[in-house]
């Protein structure tokens, strides 16, 4: 069996290589004519999966190692007879973990205080239950949007777009639909935006055209926004350099990138591989996985928490590292982006990291612990 992985899959070798030959290429560098002798494709959201790609090969299984879908057209795979898996929830707890981290992060910047804001969930799937989770360990009030899930359950707790729109902090974890009952491209559009409370923060961790990125520029050089935390970008792998300027954290579609995350859509796709083939699925990745880190935190310190989390997860880095792209010529800026995504350092998610607290603080370690972190003691 040949099968062809992209090459920012961690231990793809290892984990595909127990069912056959493994070969390596860069997501967008995939074409019909690398696939003439591959029959299965692992991929990651870059690669465009469809008619033009795949015709007059012989690939009968494509699994993606994101929970993002809408780069494969599975309606023409399903009419071919091709095999396809996706790994949903995946990557949802890194995500969550970035915009906790951001969230902390700029409380710092602008000296509010989290336990007085709302948060508006646009999409309470994988990623933003996790997010309201880990929100209301921060003490914040969620306010939760999510069409599908309305009309599916019924549930009150899904709240209008209209009392989003009176949320200070307003997030987006929907999946790109352009069409259907709920389409979510340019969601938030120059109406949506104009709509908001002045002041309001806007994260996008989405899909980049959720957001119009050219209505939220105007809307963030009026002041109208008060800031902006964007990880997806329409036009990716360029995105809008101006854009970008006006952001207060700008990352390269990284939110979803932790280690850990990015291993369970390797042993996801694996398993969904397995199955198809009616196989056992014997590789377990945990014995390569890099060592468990751990920090000493003195609940006594200025920003404990925003410190500890920062420790945990270098999200300025990430920002500072995207910016880079600026200096980059305009034919380099597309590579510049995916290089950042290929030799993106590892981050371990929190529950990873054991904190030890150098005295008993309950409030601390219960928040602590909320968010994700493994107190020790």
């Amino acid at each position: 069996m040949n099968i062809l992985v992209d090459e920012n899959i961690p231990y793809g070798p290892e984990a595909f290589g127990t069912l056959g030959t493994v070969r390596k290429a860069a997501g967008r560098s995939i074409t019909n004519a690398m696939l003439a002798d591959v029959d299965a494709l692992i991929i990651r959201s870059i690669t465009k999966v469809n008619a033009a790609l795949l015709e007059g090969t012989p690939v009968r299984f494509v699994g993606t190692c994101t929970i993002g879908e809408d780069h494969v057209d599975k309606a023409f795979l399903a009419g071919q007879g091709i095999g396809f898996s996706s790994a949903p929830g995946c990557n949802a707890n890194s995500v969550a973990e970035y915009v906790v981290t951001a969230l902390l992060y700029l409380a710092q910047k602008y000296g509010f205080d989290l336990n007085s804001k709302r948060l508006g969930i646009v999409g309470v799937g994988n990623v933003g239950s996790k997010v309201r989770r880990k929100a209301e360990a921060l003490g914040m009030t969620c306010v939760l949007n999510d069409p599908p899930l309305a009309a599916k359950t019924g549930d009150p707790a899904y709240r209008s777009l209209d009392e989003i729109r009176e949320c200070d902090v307003i997030t987006f974890h929907t999946p790109l639909n352009k069409s259907g009952d709920h389409p979510s491209w340019h969601l938030a559009d120059e109406a949506f935006l104009a709509s908001l409370r002045p002041g309001t923060v806007l994260f996008n961790t989405s899909r980049g055209a959720v957001v119009d990125n050219s209505a939220l520029e105007a809307a963030l050089r009026r002041g109208h926004i008060t800031a902006a935390v964007l990880d997806v970008w329409e036009k990716e792998p360029t995105p809008d350099l101006d854009l970008l300027a006006l952001s207060d954290i700008a990352t390269p579609h990284i939110a979803g990138y932790s280690f850990d995350g990015k291993v369970n859509g390797t042993r996801q796709i694996y398993e969904a591989l397995c199955a198809v083939l009616g196989i056992d699925a014997p590789w377990d990745p945990k014995p390569l996985l890099p060592p468990l880190p751990e920090l000493t935190v003195d609940p006594d310190s200025p920003d404990v928490l925003t410190t500890a989390v920062l420790q945990a997860y270098d999200l300025p880095g990430d920002d500072a590292r995207m910016r880079g792209i600026t200096s980059a010529s305009p034919d380099e800026q597309g590579v510049y982006f995916d290089r950042l995504r290929k030799e993106y350092p590892v981050r371990r998610e929190f529950f990873n990291t054991r904190i030890r607290l150098t005295r008993p603080d309950n409030g601390l370690r219960d928040t602590l612990s909320g968010i994700g972190f493994n107190v020790v003691s």
